[in-house]
């Protein structure tokens, strides 16, 4: 009885120890000045950009505009780090004909707050009304970008505004899938409030959508990453990306993986 007695209270401090620092597991933010905050180090001309989520929250990003740019790419990132670590990735996007918006959601960078799943969704539907917004931006021609964890809230902002395409990049189905693959056979995936459901929502999706996943991701298994694809509606394109890791899709892609994206782009943007 001692015994029984003992696993149960183990079991209840686990599931407390989950459910109180969950996001400790899920969110990895770097504040500033932590980062790589000097885009004109690496040749780049940047507009620093502040606006506020609806609930109040002020947020930071930076946007790369081009002239005669074809579309603007909204650019929702991973759960580490902030947008500064996506430098060496931006210095070869931004060479495209293409504006590139990268945000930091809540608690990453400068942005204020702490990250959460409910609040995360909002910052990117304020990243994406805070470009359409804007007089040098065609609200038209809008390509809603996510890598990683950011697929999730890219998928989730798809749901709710309108864009001419979808690009998701390294991305799994569901946190639950996740916590699976991570943990083994703890059963984390049942006590998280985490959802993060990308494979949900993404049948409900009608524009145009394109998968991006390396073939040895040791983050997120490539497999996620191909079940989220064919539960998405055509028109969709997969592009596997032999030998990459999680964080080397760009580099490991090289050409190919630039030319893919401009591909997809200026089918979307009618290009």
């Amino acid at each position: 009885m001692k015994f029984i007695a003992t696993v149960f209270i183990i079991f209840v401090a686990f599931i407390l120890l989950i459910r109180l620092f969950e996001n400790k597991f899920v969110y990895f933010p770097f504040k500033y000045p932590q980062g790589h905050w000097q885009p004109d180090s690496f040749g780049l001309q940047v507009e620093d950009c502040y606006f506020t989520s609806p609930d109040g929250i002020k947020l930071h990003g930076w946007f790369f505009a081009k002239n005669n740019a074809i579309a603007t790419l909204i650019w929702c990132h991973g759960n580490a780090g902030n947008i500064s670590d996506r430098l060496y990735d931006l210095v070869l996007l931004c060479k495209l004909p293409i504006n590139v918006f990268i945000f930091d959601y809540r608690g990453y960078g400068r942005s204020e707050g702490s990250p959460d799943e409910k609040g995360i969704y909002l910052d990117a539907e304020a990243a994406y009304d805070y470009m359409t917004s804007r007089n040098d931006v065609n609200k038209n021609k809008i390509i809603i970008f996510g890598r990683s964890l950011g697929g999730a809230v890219a998928v989730d902002l798809a749901t709710k505004r309108s864009g001419i395409g979808l690009i998701l990049e390294a991305t799994f189905t569901s946190a639950k899938d996740m916590a699976k693959s991570s943990f083994g056979f703890l059963p984390v995936h049942y006590i998280m409030k985490t959802k993060l459901n990308a494979i949900a929502k993404i049948t409900g999706i009608e524009i145009p959508v394109f998968v991006a996943h390396g073939t040895s991701d040791r983050t997120v298994p490539f497999k996620l990453g191909r079940r989220l694809f064919e539960a998405a509606n055509e028109p969709k394109e997969f592009y596997e990306i032999q030998n990459a890791d999680h964080n080397d899709t760009f580099v490991v892609g090289g050409k190919s993986y630039f030319e893919k994206i401009l591909e997809f782009i200026n089918r979307c943007a009618g290009s």
